[in-house]
């Protein structure tokens, strides 16, 4: 089909020159697997299992304070900016009503709540649309799944966020490329005051995420990478009328209700992707796993570990 003289003056094609555009894509991979990188790859594969081994157990086993010089010690890279808002969550004004701060970040691998943590050196309570069993296990922050009912997930984080800081990552699943999915607008109703965190990644050789593979072992890729790095950026606070969006009034129409969440969940969306530079979308999370699994990424309750729909 394609000449031998074809071949030779082919190139990687530059993004923006993709026919279309690609947001979603699968693989372990992160490499272009060439002779000389697939080597490379191979002989380090050994070395990243202990090493991804050793670094997860002094995640599990260690405080913040000791754990993280080791883990800067074997390759990991963690830089935290803020916008305006400072990096301990101690300083960062509580919301009325006594309750937690919430953090909304975009979401690029499963360790982004276990990142926000070490960058406020602060243990946080994650709330997961979907995660794998063994994951809940291994993490070392506390994790709450979310049951996908709209007036039980609200009332839930609501009372998380009274014991506490909480993390949430409304996209409901990751992408790795330099987009934003549509964030649900769920969490613009549980505060007056939210606290937007753009989160990024770099890997060499393995990604942290898969759609059609074992989720729990998502984590233990990402770390095996020689030096894995991730940005964390504290963004100004987003205000929030909490009590109009979370009750209908007789001066508040269902339709200004839906109106008023939604442009809060855009407005966060908004200022985290200019922050890092990505393009926002209103692709979901069910696009995402029709698209490369077939199934609507729910994990199974009864599985440990693969992503497979419960239909």
């Amino acid at each position: 089909m394609v000449s031998e003289a074809d071949k030779r003056s082919w190139q990687k094609l530059a993004r923006e020159r993709y026919p279309r555009a690609l947001i979603f894509h699968d693989g372990r991979l992160a490499l272009r697997p060439t002779p000389k990188e697939s080597i490379a790859m191979f002989m380090w594969l050994p070395y990243a299992i202990i090493l991804a081994v050793i670094r997860i157990s002094l995640a599990l086993s260690l405080p913040f304070t000791i754990s993280t010089p080791f883990l800067v010690f074997s390759g990991i890279r963690l830089t935290t900016t803020a916008s305006s808002a400072p990096t301990g969550s101690h300083n960062i004004k509580q919301n009325k009503g006594n309750v937690g701060n919430l953090y909304v970040c975009n979401h690029r691998t499963l360790l982004d709540p276990l990142y926000i943590s070490f960058s406020l050196q602060n243990n946080l309570t994650a709330v997961t649309y979907s995660l794998s069993r063994m994951s809940e296990i291994l993490a070392p922050i506390k994790t709450v799944r979310l049951t996908r009912k709209r007036d039980e997930d609200a009332e839930m984080m609501k009372r998380l966020l009274g014991q506490g800081d909480l993390v949430v990552c409304p996209e409901g699943t990751t992408c790795r490329e330099p987009y934003l999915l549509r964030f649900s607008p769920l969490f613009s109703e549980m505060c007056d005051e939210i606290v937007p965190v753009a989160v990024d990644t770099h890997v060499s050789m393995f990604h942290g995420t898969t759609a059609g593979g074992l989720k729990c072992l998502d984590p233990f890729f990402f770390l095996m990478n020689p030096a894995p790095v991730y940005t964390v950026r504290l963004l100004n606070h987003v205000f929030t009328n909490s009590q109009l969006l979370s009750s209908h009034t007789s001066n508040t129409s269902v339709l200004d209700h839906q109106t008023s969440r939604f442009h809060v969940a855009n407005r966060v969306q908004t200022q985290i992707g200019t922050a890092l530079g990505f393009e926002c979308t209103k692709l979901t999370r069910k696009d995402k796993y029709l698209m490369l699994a077939g199934n609507e990424g729910i994990v199974n309750s009864n599985t440990k570990c693969i992503s497979k729909s419960n239909s």
